[in-house]
């Protein structure tokens, strides 16, 4: 069968586990190709877009760019690192014939990149292989080669699959290069060289327009815009076109607007054929992802990746609390529900239920990640909510109960190996592997219940003063692993509303932890503190000093207060029992009861 081919077009994503320098390599492209002028600021990230993506370093949406060189046109593509957000990953690997595999020259390949280069080698994808931050005083070059082999030993699904290029650069320093050796200095252009000799060009078995929608986005003038590939014909604007997914076919709809991607700006095209990312508005009601642009009368819908199923659920519901109201202005449950729907359009990994009642929905998701980017995305724009605490989803497999399991990855000083071993050990964890770096570092492989690592975070982080870095990705659904006992520290809740005085919170301060300072208002139910012991303590933060006529030297020494603990979002959902709750507004994170009472806690208890 003879193709067409476009020898002028690279179609190429980019791998990388989080913190790896995904986003500060493309930035680098983008400025040493011209596409971005050198007023740049250095430190500026453009592709992260988010101010949560600012804030956290993290890719959390998939996003597209393009580099233009005198031998041709790059498009890339920028996918998370992160496993919660692999239904960004899965469907943009389709967009692309190869990808380059960033890999720190440290840390090695971890779960993060196992999860994306498996997902790209199964759509037999043509690698190549950057170790970055090879300036690092602790790079391990070879080591971390050897290791990325390894993986691709384990995870190839072709023997060829096996030869690639390999290039040591440092994405911040700006230079890649074929030998390991380099002085460190030089410029990105092997790399630049490596993506037009080895990448496949684009090519295409016939002349009917197939375009493949990956993304969609939305634009206050145009509507909808949807941006995807065109694997085969060519579209151009008032073409009419139909959109089909599986057995759907729509009726004719007229592109309006047709856009390319120049570095990170779209640029308004007339037309475009296979092998370019594109940009269509036009298109409004019928389109999702997933779904197939054709001509009229042929409809060929394009095969699409399926997204894993979501492995976490929290049940989001209205803002009952005494302070509902306060702070935000988008409370009821139409509001909430509004935007969980607008965002299942985009976010394929979300699923949202309903319960019995119409104020709480079953929202699921990938993961504690995947799910509290979402709430914090919320809060921002002004929402008022309150979540549960997190639950895993079990299965039914051939008559058995399965859960999700996770293959989870520890590196921490060899000095708080045994606590950690310990903690997960009460958590159902089995022991993988374990590898000893030679610097005093350990790198442990478990495999763990998911339950088991709800919560676990904060305490790992404490067990290794704050030293230790986890990793985990979903391994697969397994029998239940039995029991795992959660939290072993009651809560001190506010008997009273009311306003906290230094007074009262002093004499608290013996019996646990304070989540909260002096002046700052509690009501009835609330959660103040963490209590030393495993029972729950009903308490009095707004009590204030009774004033006599008596002085007595000594009494009257000024309050010396711990600085309270701040729960912020990730850290409340780790931390809270299933007969608590989160209050998400704008302005704060509180902790509850789901029953204010002490009467009403008593008799659900019963």
């Amino acid at each position: 069968m003879s193709f067409k081919q476009r020898l002028n077009i690279r179609n190429v994503a980019i791998i990388a586990h989080v913190d790896h320098g995904k986003t500060t390599l493309v930035d680098q492209l983008l400025k040493q190709s011209g596409t971005l002028g050198v007023d740049v600021d250095a430190n500026e990230r453009v592709m992260d877009s988010g101010d949560i993506e600012r804030e956290r370093g993290i890719t959390i949406l998939a996003k597209n760019t393009a580099i233009q060189l005198p031998e041709g046109k790059i498009n890339i593509v920028d996918t998370p690192g992160h496993m919660d957000f692999g239904g960004e990953v899965e469907r943009t690997l389709q967009m692309v014939e190869g990808f380059l595999l960033l890999v720190d020259a440290a840390e090695g390949p971890l779960p993060g990149t196992r999860f994306v280069l498996q997902k790209a080698l199964q759509l037999d994808l043509k690698p190549i292989l950057l170790i970055n931050k090879i300036d690092r005083k602790d790079a391990d070059i070879d080591r971390v080669e050897r290791m990325v082999h390894d993986l691709f030993l384990d995870l190839a699904t072709r023997e060829e699959q096996l030869d690639f290029p390999v290039l040591y650069g440092s994405s911040r320093m700006g230079f890649a290069s074929l030998d390991k050796n380099t002085p460190l200095s030089g410029s990105m252009q092997p790399l630049f060289d490596a993506i037009l000799e080895h990448i496949p060009v684009p090519k295409q078995e016939h002349d009917e327009l197939q375009v493949l929608i990956t993304n969609l986005d939305y634009s206050d003038y145009l509507g909808r815009i949807a941006v995807g590939r065109v694997f085969s014909g060519q579209i151009s604007v008032n073409k009419q076109i139909i959109t089909c997914k599986d057995t759907f076919v729509s009726q004719p709809a007229k592109i309006v607007k047709l856009y390319q991607f120049e570095g990170i700006k779209r640029i308004e095209v007339p037309t475009a054929e296979f092998g370019d990312i594109i940009a269509i508005a036009g298109v409004e009601e019928d389109i999702a992802i997933g779904s197939t642009l054709c001509d009229v009368g042929s409809p060929m819908p394009l095969p699409y990746v399926s997204v894993d199923e979501p492995t976490l659920s929290i049940y989001f519901s209205v803002n009952n609390s005494p302070f509902a109201g306060r702070e935000g202005k988008l409370l009821t449950s139409r509001q909430i529900r509004e935007r969980l729907e607008k965002e299942t359009r985009i976010n394929l990994a979300l699923r949202i239920e309903d319960t019995d009642t119409p104020e709480t929905m079953k929202v699921s998701g990938r993961g504690q990640l995947h799910l509290g980017i979402l709430v914090e995305t919320m809060r921002r724009e002004g929402f008022e909510l309150q979540l549960s605490a997190p639950e895993v989803i079990y299965k039914t497999v051939n008559g058995v109960k399965c859960e999700p399991f996770e293959l989870l990855t520890i590196d921490v000083d060899e000095e708080y190996q045994g606590i950690v071993m310990e903690n997960l050990g009460k958590r159902r964890a089995l022991l993988e592997n374990m590898e000893h770096h030679g610097t005093g570092k350990v790198r442990i492989e478990f495999k763990i219940p998911a339950r088991g690592l709800i919560g676990f975070r904060s305490q790992f982080l404490t067990d290794t003063r704050g030293t230790g870095l986890m990793n985990h990705r979903f391994l697969a659904y397994q029998p239940h692993a039995g029991d795992i006992f959660g939290r072993t520290k009651g809560s001190m809740i506010s008997m009273e509303m009311g306003t906290t005085t230094g007074y009262a919170l002093d004499g608290l301060q013996p019996r646990g932890i304070l989540f909260v300072g002096p002046a700052e208002e509690v009501y009835e139910g609330m959660i103040v503190g963490e209590h030393s012991r495993d029972n729950d303590l009903d308490v009095n933060p707004t009590k204030k000093k009774k004033l006599t006529n008596m002085r007595a030297s000594g009494t009257d020494d000024a309050v010396k207060l711990t600085p309270p603990r701040v729960m912020g979002l990730e850290a409340a959902l780790d931390w809270i029992q299933p007969d608590e709750l989160i209050e998400v507004t704008p302005l704060s994170i509180r902790l509850r009861k789901q029953h204010l009472r002490p009467g009403d806690r008593k008799r659900s208890e019963n």
